[in-house]
């Protein structure tokens, strides 16, 4: 049985088999790719987790324009790499290795941090909250920026 269409049908057709097969192509084509190499990891439990932050007021409320999580894999003296990618824009990285896998940084009781943590192309070590500006970075169009987190334990 051949079914015959009119010619708009048709075009109508071809624009939505078009616009679905666009859909499927992820939006990460469009973003630069970023680089993290995390240094000092000291065992394979759990998940890393990165917060993304645009400013200052948005880090100090802890509330991350985007959030990856990755598996403890490929982990070498320490070291494992992770990628993803961003739009162009000025950003900080924080990084929780969070050992028990529940997403949230665990504190003793007078407020240490019980797991490790870190920040893009910064060593902290001190016992306050580091500035934005301390940590930011600029990822411009067109670039691979590589970004290296050491993690702190306390």
């Amino acid at each position: 049985m051949i079914i015959l269409l009119n010619k708009s049908i048709f075009k109508k057709l071809i624009i939505f088999k078009i616009l679905l097969i666009l859909s499927f192509v992820p939006i990460t084509l469009y973003g630069q790719e970023v680089e993290v190499t995390i240094k000092n990891i000291k065992n394979s439990k759990g998940q890393i987790v990165i917060g993304v932050f645009r400013d200052e007021p948005t880090y100090l409320k802890e509330d991350a324009f985007l959030t990856k999580k990755f598996v403890k894999q490929g982990i070498v003296n320490g070291e494992m790499k992770v990628r993803f990618t961003m739009e162009p824009g000025v950003y900080g990285l924080t990084l929780l290795d969070d050992e028990n896998n529940s997403g949230l940084m665990e504190y003793n009781f007078i407020g240490i941090p019980k797991e490790g943590f870190g920040f893009s192309d910064y060593y902290h070590s001190g016992f306050t909250k580091p500035k934005f500006i301390t940590f930011k970075f600029t990822l411009e169009k067109g670039q691979k920026k590589n970004i290296t987190v050491k993690v702190r334990y306390i």
